[in-house]
């Protein structure tokens, strides 16, 4: 039952990433593993549940209604592991948790849903702002940001994931305008400036071969101090924006967007981090901050 049970939780990790190395990396285990198991499963089932080819996998109708089921049953395995702690910690009173908008609606509340709802006790505000918030004034427990690095000596800051700016343009900016072979060619080209960063409007470049850089500063009409209204706007063709990667789908395209020079890399990379202030904390905030490390080690940043 057990051997089943795993291999049921194997096929919707599978699933979920949309092939094997995908979920084999999730997992900790070889792709040749994966596959091994999901051909048991199906033997046992007595039925093909994925579709295999050179380029993708997909669902049989046997394996889509399979899917539901085996997906509810490791939700309810992964909820039973946080009510388990729920008992074991009695996390309880009040949490104060600070974000940006976008970082909490991508990212923070997908974390913490099922750990919020696991524990009734607690009191949660998040604070989603795009500006600094000092953690002692504004009683805040938790404060999630991203940087090029901290050096607050006051602060203990727990990095939990890498992520790195990505120049991105519509396939309809890209089609009406001229071509973007070298860093040097976006001085013709219209960028959307977000005031949220320190020199919106210029840009360096590290090529990822050769290593060598490049600083251009391009022109912009448009300007915005908010990223989902940037990404909407390059995403309209109204000019070349740079996000971070935490922000964005993991395939771009889902969000109509192609990378402008992917052979060369936006400086700074950037790390998210769990920051508090540097005292001992107490284990509702601990143990929320090992629910975002645990989210953000299953996520692809980079």
């Amino acid at each position: 039952m057990l051997d089943s049970l795993r291999s049921m939780a194997i096929f919707v990790s599978v699933v979920d990433k949309g092939s094997f190395s995908g979920a084999a990396r999730e997992l900790g285990i070889t792709t040749s593993a994966v596959s091994q198991q999901i051909r048991i499963l199906e033997n046992e089932v007595g039925t093909v549940l994925l579709h295999r080819s050179t380029r993708k996998l997909s669902l049989t109708e046997a394996g889509s209604v399979f899917y539901q089921s085996c997906n509810e049953m490791v939700q309810a395995a992964k909820k039973g592991r946080v009510r388990i702690n729920e008992l074991r910690d009695e996390l309880v009173g009040d949490l104060r948790i600070a974000t940006t908008p976008e970082l909490g609606l991508n990212h923070i509340l997908p974390a913490l849903s099922d750990w919020l709802q696991a524990h009734p006790g607690l009191k949660v505000h998040f604070e989603a702002d795009n500006r600094y918030i000092d953690l002692i004034e504004e009683r805040i427990d938790i404060a999630v940001r991203l940087s090029p690095g901290l050096a607050d000596s006051s602060l203990i800051a727990r990095p939990m994931a890498q992520t790195r700016l990505v120049l991105l343009a519509s396939p309809e900016y890209i089609d009406k305008h001229p071509p973007i072979t070298t860093p040097a060619d976006l001085e013709q080209h219209e960028s959307i400036g977000l005031t949220l960063a320190k020199n919106p409007l210029e840009r360096h470049f590290r090529h990822r071969v050769t290593g060598e850089e490049k600083t251009v500063r391009m022109p912009s009409r448009i300007q915005t101090n908010n990223v989902f209204l940037m990404r909407s706007l390059v995403a309209k063709g109204h000019g070349i924006g740079a996000l971070l990667s935490v922000d964005l789908p993991h395939n771009h395209a889902e969000g109509g967007l192609v990378e402008v020079l992917p052979d060369w890399e936006l400086q700074p990379n950037y790390t998210l981090y769990a920051i508090t202030l540097r005292r001992e904390q107490p284990l509702k905030v601990v143990r929320c901050i090992e629910t975002l490390q645990q989210y953000f080690s299953q996520i692809p940043m980079i």
